[in-house]
């Protein structure tokens, strides 16, 4: 979360707010972690409570928490579905704390935060909200980094995760992407508002830009990401691009899709050149050990898929596939 934002959520009276840090692994590193709730309801239990892992770039209230148009943002559409809903900001992203090489010139240290670091960090979240409610597992929802981190948490501790929601998740692709420039990579990278909006809108027709995500809700996401001007610049760790390199480039797998066993659902936008087609039919003919899987394919949207004008496709999916309940063959 950009310190300058001013935070918009979509504002109802059945739904509860808040936000507190916890400890990471590291001695003074905290992790922001956010929560909306309905206000009613006393107890939620592990198939109510949902635990978001943002992306690469953007931290948790940047993609989960853009209020727009009648059902809010992602996290207030699950919240109102009487789903008890968090999001955590890994180190470096967001609210959470900054690694001391991104308050120094980016030359002068090596990438920071890594994929590793994330899946500690995300474990400290989920550990923290299934001790704190008293359950023994969570539903999980990763959007593109954050799938990859999701997904190998997902395979490691499977009897934590009750069912896992992908969004355009990372994988094997050696073909070039907008968050890696090429050349030497430092700590951290910058992103300005206009290599923003052109990553997002980028593949889009000129003539289908404003109808795809309207003006208004571009500009209220710049604000909550960039603050009210760019006199602090966005600053994002570079770990991930690095791994990228060392892994999903190289034709390396960072871990096993096959290890998943929770029901995992994969939605994926049409005009997402971040993680084309072929990228994520791969991974998702990889999903053989998952208890079942489905594949939502959504026209004309991008990788920023929950925050444009078919999101409700996505929020629906999502939700109906959080929804179903479990039986045993």
């Amino acid at each position: 979360m950009n310190q300058n934002a001013t935070l918009t959520t979509f504002s109802h009276p059945a739904l509860a707010s808040q936000s507190w840090f916890i400890d990471s692994d590291t001695a003074g590193v905290q992790l922001y972690l956010r929560n909306r709730r309905r206000t009613h309801i006393e107890a939620f239990g592990s198939e109510r409570t949902v635990m978001l892992m943002h992306a690469a770039t953007y931290a948790g209230d940047s993609l989960f928490d853009v209020a727009h148009g009648e059902t809010g943002s992602f996290m207030d559409f699950l919240a109102m579905r009487g789903y008890d809903v968090y999001s955590v900001d890994v180190r470096g992203y967001g609210g959470s704390t900054r690694p001391p090489e991104m308050m120094a010139p980016s030359d002068a240290s090596p990438p920071t935060v890594s994929t590793e670091t994330a899946i500690s960090d995300l474990s400290r979240a989920i550990s923290h909200v299934i001790e704190r409610n008293g359950l023994s597992q969570l539903n999980l929802i990763g959007m593109s980094w954050g799938g990859t981190v999701a997904g190998a948490y997902a395979a490691r501790v499977p009897e934590h995760v009750h069912k896992l929601g992908l969004i355009a998740p990372q994988w094997i692709d050696s073909r070039s992407v907008s968050i890696d420039t090429g050349g030497e990579l430092g700590a951290y990278r910058t992103v300005s508002r206009e290599a923003a909006r052109e990553r997002w809108l980028g593949a889009v027709p000129d003539e289908q830009r404003e109808a795809l995500v309207p003006r208004e809700l571009v500009e209220k996401w710049e604000q909550i990401t960039f603050g009210a001007d760019d006199a602090n610049p966005y600053h994002v760790p570079n770990g991930v691009v690095q791994d990228r390199r060392d892994y999903w480039a190289a034709g390396r797998a960072y871990y096993d899709p096959g290890e998943i066993t929770a029901p995992t659902l994969l939605i994926h936008g049409e005009w997402d050149r971040d993680v084309p087609l072929d990228t994520n039919q791969a991974y998702f003919r990889r999903l053989t050990g998952a208890a079942y899987k489905r594949w939502i394919e959504i026209g004309q949207t991008t990788h920023m898929l929950i925050l444009e004008r078919q999101r409700h496709q996505a929020f629906d999916g999502i939700a109906a596939f959080l929804d179903e309940v479990l039986t045993e063959n």
